[in-house]
């Protein structure tokens, strides 16, 4: 397995692991546990953060700039669906 891969599967693992932690700060039904839950949803954010930028420097991890149009043309589309 190269850098790249692990490096994706790590990405992959986080981002699932932030659905829990946030759908767990939300339903904890004390303050303890939802303050417990919230550091460890700010170090999963953190550690995504720092892998997505790891990976962007690297190439691996590519974004194309939206112009504004196509924004436009997208929320235009999304307001006629309604």
């Amino acid at each position: 397995m190269d850098d790249r891969l692990m490096m994706e599967n790590y990405l992959l693992v986080l981002k699932s692991s932030v659905e829990v932690f946030v759908h767990g700060t939300l339903e904890s039904s004390n303050k303890e546990s939802r303050t417990s839950l919230k550091n460890g949803l700010d170090t999963i954010m953190n550690s995504q953060a720092e892998t997505y930028d790891l990976m962007a420097s690297y190439g691996w991890y590519p974004v194309d700039n939206v112009s504004n149009k196509t924004i436009c043309e997208t929320l235009t589309k999304i307001e006629n669906q309604n």
